[in-house]
């Protein structure tokens, strides 16, 4: 592969590439340190240790643990192999050799790393300074020769460009790399890094060279959603584009390439699947509680756009190194697809924040309560205004404040007013207050046209009898009826100790007391971020994250009996895609449930009809070509307008793409419901 083809600016790139080795060794040892895996290496490899946020370190534990996980299966199915090898192509910092070493795993088998040469001189520098980690490599140290920077019986370090197929071949034979033997060939995030037409060249010497091998890789996957296009503009920033996401977009092209590049068997799983299908339940909630956690949308989507890959060839074939996991989170049936897409609009006004809270005021206003701005700033109340089908956001001055609260509920009162209940500042402060908010308007801002409405809002501290619930959030609070009473029902969300919640309160708004109401019939189960629609004098519960972290697709109803309620389960046919962090309304007998978070399905979620009569669902997805940035529907809310055409406004959203960066959706949108609800306007059922 000479390099007299390759165009100019390589060498900037490649530096560029090389500097993500600075910063994912730094990762991992944040991840190291709060205890998500054990490396006493990695700290010899790092001059300034910096702690990384907990969505980050889980997301180096998963990957950490997804090529461990396939090392320790290799060692163990080739444990009766004279010699073996570990071939670790860009293996930048990695501490791996020493590891192993530690473990007293390393019997026959010998270790060989790769990158590029001013890398490994680093890094050969960094072990022959450092009194461990040259105690670890053995006596038998050669000197430096060609591109060998170190050498040691059980240890190869090698300074070559893995483009090069000629010189890698012959650095490879001069280290000692027996062709015959079983090797493992590791490429954590490398080969997407290269153009294409270079990375599929090192994929076909490797299965020609290596005819007893095995090969893993990790690396990124789904470009064209909105998480994949925040995280192509991030390596794009760092001048270390992703070639390979534009070629093989998916799973399933990475496993056509690999068996059209000569290797015999291939197997790829997304990190979702591996996460949750093949790390022991046991060993997840050991990391899930290392850390305040409160980012699982950003969790779920960093985990959908990368994969852990196997292939082999020879005597490996019928060795699997990964295995598809029994159980999936995905229902056995298949969505109910419509061949039409519900057209987005976006609304000439700048709203943005996360985890914020909305609710109808009256015909045409939405009051929006709490979430996060920019820098993490709490978010003022603020009402957004349709006046003669243009749409504006009003300033709200308040008499009290509700302070940072997100991922809480305000609820409309049947008798005026509204109730503003749970949240948190932080994952470790949820906060126990219950308010009381009125809305008055007062008039145009001082100096200020008259079209400038300003609003005043009153929040008054409810104190109520009764036993209050737990403070929680990510829950849902609704309007239901019994006995002639209005009640606020909260239902499930999560809190500092329990992942999810599946208990259910009763407040009488009336009366201001929290009252025990008798409920019949099987529960869901516990849930968080899930959504709940005033039904009939009921409530009707959408989808939502289980205790496990496992996203649901159940539809149940709250339907009131003489005595209370009762819980009904409706088996919807076919099955929706279980999804949570989304919002939901009822019109007439359907549920139009809007956006979210789901696992593995093409593309993300848009709108899923529930029609409750006949309980079948039909997914419906979003036409964005006019919507110019990534719209990304979750920690949003959302509100039916009172349009003659039935439509729903979304407010908000976005989330902290992993190490990316923040996106928020700078604009309201509108999604236009006709073609999901027929051309007749139902009226609301709540």
């Amino acid at each position: 592969m000479p390099t007299t083809g390759r165009k100019k600016g390589h060498r900037g790139r490649d530096s560029a590439v090389q500097g993500t080795n600075d910063s994912s060794v730094v990762s991992k040892l944040s991840a190291a340190a709060q205890g998500y895996f054990h490396d006493a290496f990695l700290q010899h490899f790092v001059c300034k240790v910096s702690r990384r946020a907990p969505l980050i370190n889980r997301g180096y534990y998963v990957r950490w643990r997804a090529v461990d996980h396939c090392v320790r299966r290799f060692l163990q199915i080739t444990e009766s192999c004279c010699r073996r090898q570990i071939l670790s192509l860009g293996a930048g910092f990695d501490s791996l050799y020493f590891r192993l070493r530690a473990d007293e795993a390393l019997h026959g088998v010998v270790v060989l790393e790769v990158d590029f040469p001013d890398v490994s001189r680093r890094k050969a520098a960094l072990i022959g300074s450092n009194v461990t980690l040259r105690g670890m490599l053995g006596p038998h140290l050669s000197p430096h020769t060609g591109p060998v920077y170190v050498s040691s019986s059980q240890y190869r370090l090698l300074g070559v460009d893995i483009r090069e197929e000629a010189q890698v071949e012959a650095a490879l034979g001069a280290a000692g790399l027996d062709w015959a033997a079983p090797t493992l060939i590791l490429s954590e995030v490398v080969l997407t890094y290269m153009e294409t037409q270079w990375s599929d060249v090192v994929i076909s010497w490797a299965a020609k060279l290596l005819p007893q091998s095995l090969f893993v890789m990790y690396e990124q996957i789904r470009p064209d959603d909105p998480f994949g296009r925040v995280m192509q503009d991030h390596f794009l920033k760092l001048n270390s584009a992703l070639h390979a996401l534009r070629q093989y977009p998916d799973s399933a092209a990475h496993t056509r390439r690999f068996l059209d590049k000569g290797w015999e068997h291939c197997e790829c799983l997304d990190m979702n699947d591996f996460y949750l299908g093949l790390i022991p339940e046991e060993e997840r909630s050991r990391v899930e509680i290392l850390e305040p956690f409160d980012e699982y949308e950003e969790w779920h989507q960093k985990c959908s756009h990368y994969f852990i890959l196997t292939a082999s060839r020879g005597s490996f074939t019928v060795q699997a190194l990964l295995t598809r996991p029994a159980v999936s989170p995905l229902p056995a049936v298949g969505p109910s697809w419509s061949p039409v897409s519900l057209r987005v609009k976006t609304l000439p006004v700048r709203v943005e924040g996360l985890g914020l809270a909305s609710t109808p005021v009256s015909p045409g206003r939405v009051l929006l309560t709490g979430g996060s701005s920019r820098g993490g700033r709490g978010a003022e109340p603020r009402v957004l205004l349709r006046d003669h089908q243009a749409w504006r956001s009003v300033s709200v001055e308040s008499s009290g404040s509700l302070g940072v609260r997100l991922y809480h509920t305000v609820t409309s009162c049947p008798g005026g007013g509204f109730v503003v209940y749970g949240g948190r500042s932080s994952p470790l402060n949820p906060i126990r207050d219950l308010f009381r908010v009125t809305l008055d308007p007062c008039g145009p801002a001082p100096d200020e046209p008259e079209d400038q409405e300003l609003m005043t809002m009153r929040a008054e501290r409810m104190v109520c009898t009764g036993d209050p619930p737990p403070p929680r959030w990510r829950h849902t609070a609704t309007v239901v009826s019994h006995n002639g009473q209005n009640l606020l029902l909260v239902f499930g969300g999560k809190s500092e100790s329990a992942a999810a919640l599946g208990d259910a309160h009763f407040l009488c708004l009336d009366q201001q007391r929290w009252m025990k109401v008798p409920i019949e019939g099987a529960a869901p189960t516990a849930l968080h971020s899930h959504s709940a629609c005033s039904f009939q004098g009921g409530v009707v519960v959408f989808g939502g994250l289980d205790r496990r972290g496992v996203p649901r697709g159940d539809t149940a109803v709250l339907r009131p009996t003489d005595g209370g309620f009762s819980w009904d389960r409706l088996e919807v046919q076919p099955p929706p895609v279980p999804r949570y962090s989304h919002s939901a309304h009822m019109i007439g007998e359907k549920l139009v449930v809007v956006g979210g978070v789901w696992l593995h399905s093409d593309g993300v979620p848009g709108v899923v009809v529930i029609d409750l009569s006949i309980r079948t669902s039909v997914e419906f997805s979003l036409d964005l070509t006019s919507v110019p940035w990534p719209l990304m529907l979750h920690s949003f809310c959302s509100d039916l307008t009172d349009s003659e055409e039935p439509e729903v406004v979304l407010i908000g959203g976005g989330g902290n793409c992993f190490s990316f960066g923040t996106h928020f959706n700078p604009q309201p949108v509108t999604v236009d419901l006709r073609p999901a609800l027929g051309s007749k306007v139902l009226k609301s059922g709540t």
